[in-house]
């Protein structure tokens, strides 16, 4: 399971005030947020994905000096993230269609993205831990249904049953009915 922006925030915290093992545990926390970030954005490029991953871990890590303690963890981690892939996309002459570059490099409303975040999570509280774990696994982190169940132990089917129920119960209660 990944840790949440609670969590990253803590080894994060702890990283700063010199807690070697916080900061191992944050490095290794944020692999599997990157792959699946730079997955989303870049498809067919498995190497590359490694690469930015890799990259990114060593700006966290020189950089994290410039991390403020009393802003969300994950709003400055994308934001490193976000600089790496334009960086990436600057050294492999990389063309992005217009119409793709907002989804791609968005680098403002970080507040608003993590506020929604806290909202998505609230959400899915109110869902059978099943739904929310499925739910988060293929829409908020980039799996595929065969990852999503191979990590939760479950058939690709019931990944897809419990996104499919799950999401049609957080529609009907942000519609105010009762399910």
């Amino acid at each position: 399971m990944q840790a949440g922006e609670t969590q990253l925030k803590a080894w994060m915290i702890a990283g700063l005030d010199g807690d070697a093992t916080g900061h191992e545990a944050l490095l290794r926390a944020l692999v599997p947020l990157l792959n699946a970030f730079y997955r989303r954005r870049l498809r067919d490029a498995e190497s590359d994905v490694e690469d930015l991953v890799q990259e990114t871990l060593i700006s966290v890590h020189t950089k994290r000096a410039t991390y403020d303690r009393d802003r969300p963890f994950t709003a400055w981690l994308y934001a490193i993230a976000r600089y790496r892939m334009i960086d990436h996309f600057r050294r492999r002459r990389i063309a992005v269609p217009i119409e793709g570059v907002e989804a791609i490099l968005i680098a403002e409303g970080f507040e608003e993205a993590t506020a929604a975040r806290m909202d998505v999570e609230t959400l899915l509280s109110t869902l059978s831990p099943k739904q929310a774990r499925a739910i988060r696994d293929t829409h908020v982190q980039g799996l595929s249904v065969a990852e999503a169940a191979s990590g939760a132990g479950i058939g690709e089917s019931d990944v897809k049953v419990s996104v499919h129920r799950g999401l049609k119960a957080l529609a009907a209660r942000i519609r105010g009915e009762r399910t």
